[in-house]
């Protein structure tokens, strides 16, 4: 399964700096068929599930024979500065990801797929929101239960909103209402990907609204928290209140996260505190508490709390597996989950999958042009993932081999 291109983008740091702008340069010195070809035969080909509906069924019926779960994601966003006139863009991602579920559910049993809410709200509006939740008389007005009422048709308005933001918001909601009860209609997990953390407390205040349409009885509407943030920890623990507060079911994606450079290069010109955490170790160290704080409550109630344990760090996944044994979590119970991407740590996936554990496979889906932003990330994200990964991954293999064939 796993090629050689993450042993590229390990030895060629400065390809990966530097591959966005040489795609561009590529495609344009190629001609689009010439580029998109090239990239189906290398990094497309390896990464991203494939353009077209047989495509898709072929890669995922590849690893359903590994015993390894599909995760479909429209690797589909929207950033600042690139909101879209009118509302039809963001309709037509509602349709995509309408198709999404459908695809999913028809994917095997217990099925996941990811969301991200920037193609279906304007980032713009999505930032704007944040800046108004950190304001003391506007952030009382944007609570889960008023966004529910608006999901739900209530022609309401905010005070410190335009016309035109409120109606945006609006139809957005509604968009994300439609796609969340879809999804419940059909038993598909929707897990809600975090983005940049100028956006990110829109993003989980409108996952819980989400969530309070839907996770009254299971959670099947997830949020995802990015630890290599240094608030990391407190902003799972203030939602995991929000939650119990609404009397709802609480779902989480564990991810390193995957916007660092251009985090840290806003911090350093805006002239604010760098978010991220200080170094490789101290996001590992986050990682951790926050897996250990999800599994003491899975191991207490594991239907009202579910995990994806997102990382390529066999040492979270070495911990995560300890821990659950311990507090006798079983394996295939689906209340803890195992999750990587496409090409990457396939011996992570294949290992766990062996020994009985539910593992996904992220499984982005689309045109070479709409995923390039995403493979470009994933080089950029996995750059810290692949850091002595020759030295260690021998040693590593045997011992999660070892330690879970051994708990069977």
């Amino acid at each position: 399964m796993e090629g050689s291109y993450p042993q590229i983008f390990h030895s060629l740091p400065s390809l990966v700096r530097h591959s966005e702008k040489m795609m561009a340069v590529s495609r344009r010195l190629l001609g689009r068929r010439l580029f998109e070809w090239g990239m189906k035969g290398s990094v497309y080909g390896q990464f991203v599930a494939g353009e077209t509906l047989p495509e898709i069924r072929e890669c995922v019926e590849r690893l359903r024979q590994l015993g390894i779960r599909p995760m479909l994601a429209v690797p589909i966003e929207e950033d600042l500065g690139q909101a879209k006139s009118g509302e039809r863009w963001y309709q037509q991602n509602e349709t995509v990801m309408l198709d999404c579920v459908d695809l999913s559910a028809a994917g095997g049993d217990r099925p996941m797929m990811q969301l991200k809410i920037t193609a279906l709200m304007s980032a713009d509006l999505c930032k704007l929101l944040s800046v108004h939740l950190s304001h003391p008389t506007h952030r009382p007005q944007l609570c889960p239960t008023r966004l529910v009422s608006i999901m739900e048709g209530e022609e309401s308005a905010f005070p410190f909103l335009s016309e035109a933001e409120n109606t945006h918001l609006r139809n957005s909601l509604r968009r994300l209402s439609r796609i969340a009860k879809h999804a419940t209609a059909n038993r598909v997990r929707v897990l809600v990907d975090a983005e940049y953390t100028y956006m990110n407390p829109a993003l989980s205040l409108v996952t819980m609204a989400m969530m309070a349409q839907c996770n009254q009885s299971e959670p099947w509407i997830w949020n995802t928290y990015q630890c290599y943030l240094k608030d990391s920890f407190s902003l799972l623990s203030l939602d995991l209140g929000r939650a119990e507060s609404l009397g709802l079911c609480f779902g989480v994606k564990l991810v390193r996260g995957a916007y660092m450079d251009k985090e840290r290069k806003l911090a350093q010109q805006k002239g604010y505190p760098d978010p991220i955490q200080q170094d490789w170790e101290a996001t590992n160290q986050s990682y951790q508490r926050s897996l250990d704080k999800m599994l003491d409550l899975i191991g207490q109630n594991g239907q009202r709390y579910n995990l994806i344990v997102a990382s390529h760090n066999e040492e979270s996944v070495l911990h995560a597996v300890a821990r659950m044994a311990e507090l006798g979590i079983e394996r295939g119970s689906g209340s803890v989950s195992f999750g990587q991407l496409l090409g990457m740590c396939d011996h992570v996936s294949l290992t766990l999958g062996q020994a009985g554990f539910l593992v996904y496979k992220s499984l982005p889906y689309g045109s070479v042009n709409s995923v390039l932003p995403y493979l470009i990330r994933r080089a950029q994200e996995n750059q810290s993932v692949l850091q002595g990964i020759r030295k260690e991954r021998d040693l590593l293999r045997w011992e999660l081999k070892r330690r879970l064939f051994r708990q069977r």
